[in-house]
């Protein structure tokens, strides 16, 4: 009887795995690939294989057989921008995240595994929320650079995620409400849902900086930084040496608290700092829909900091309800959003490479 979803979530060491049946976590793995295994590959997408042989060893040492799967879900690849929401995999979607993503990273090879398994069985496979959602309103894009603009692009699996659980608990319809949901984590991302549409974004290379990332710099000491060093550098810099790392030296805000606790008062400036900074994102998103906004959500692993989501709180609460729904919950959200496809209370969405952006002014 087909009544089990398999959920794919590759990561750059590890390839997540989680079952479900009617809603209900029959068991996950967390398969880890050794940097020395990763090596012997010149490419991500050169891993497909391995990881394809990874999967069915797991589902066979569960017990499960593929015939009794209904669909399969994985996470999004760095396609060119989309809309939110389930895509079904398709050749064209494969060709693009193989041949030309946005970038390149492990998440692209989500669909290719979950194609791989579904279409032999004649079930669909989709993805949902990927990183490059971009429903932002054509206002938001401009910048002072004709050829530079804003784009959408964060983490929009577990943002969305946190809103529409957020509605379920409030017996709100996410299309009636204004919302502001950070996530919080080794990145910082924040989102503007406005009446069931993402219509503003801060990415994390746009705003707040957090414990791996620098966030927006001052464009002129950017482009001086720019010049002086080769663009490599520049973006290890940016995107695995900034924030609290370029600061403090870790990554952990644990051990920052910790820091702080032992009288540390750069680490405690710093920490402030950071929260500051996510709070001058929320009211940056706050006055795009003249500052309506019917709750500001935070999530991601930070978000179990109560000193750190205290700080926040306090500076934003002026604006909405604040609340807190700590964690990262990847798995569950893809369970969610395919269980909402098969249940046919959302459609899914079919990939073109030229898909044209939903904005408006």
């Amino acid at each position: 009887m087909k009544n089990k979803l398999l959920v794919i979530n590759p990561g750059s060491t590890s390839t997540k795995l989680a079952v479900y049946q009617h809603s209900n976590l029959l068991w996950q793995a967390n398969i880890e690939h050794s940097a020395q295994v990763l090596s012997d590959f010149p490419t991500i997408y050169a891993q497909l294989d391995m990881r394809y042989q990874h999967i069915l060893q797991a589902l066979e040492e569960h017990g499960d057989k593929l015939e009794e799967l209904v669909a399969v879900v994985a996470r999004g690849g760095l396609l060119p921008p989309v809309s939110a929401g389930a895509y079904e995999v398709n050749p064209e979607m494969l060709e693009v995240l193989e041949h030309n993503p946005v970038n390149h990273h492990a998440s692209n090879l989500g669909a290719a595994l979950a194609y791989r398994i579904a279409h032999p069985l004649n079930i669909k496979a989709y993805i949902y929320d990927p990183v490059t959602v971009d429903e932002m309103i054509d206002i938001v894009r401009i910048t002072g650079l004709k050829e530079v603009m804003r784009h959408g692009q964060g983490h929009n699996l577990n943002m969305r995620a946190a809103a529409l659980h957020f509605c379920r608990e409030q017996s709100l319809d996410y299309k009636d409400v204004n919302l502001i949901v950070c996530h919080l984590g080794g990145g910082i991302t924040l989102s503007l849902h406005s009446h069931g549409r993402i219509i503003d974004m801060v990415s994390d290379d746009d705003g707040a900086f957090s414990p791996e990332r620098a966030g927006g710099i001052p464009a002129f000491r950017l482009a001086k930084l720019a010049c002086a060093k080769p663009y490599p550098v520049v973006m290890k810099q940016l995107q695995r040496n900034g924030g609290l790392v370029s600061h403090l030296g870790t990554t952990d805000v644990r051990t920052v608290e910790k820091m702080i606790d032992d009288g540390n008062e750069y680490a405690h400036l710093v920490y402030e700092s950071m929260a500051l900074a996510v709070s001058r994102c929320i009211a940056k998103l706050a006055v795009v829909v003249d500052g309506a906004v019917d709750a500001v959500i935070l999530t991601g692993g930070i978000a179990y900091s109560e000193r750190f989501t205290s700080m926040i709180t306090k500076r934003v609460s002026f604006l909405a309800p604040v609340h807190i729904l700590p964690g990262e919950n990847e798995m569950q959200a893809l369970m969610e959003g395919a269980m909402r496809v098969l249940r046919g209370e959302e459609p899914s969405h079919v990939f073109h490479k030229e898909e044209p952006l939903n904005a408006t002014v």
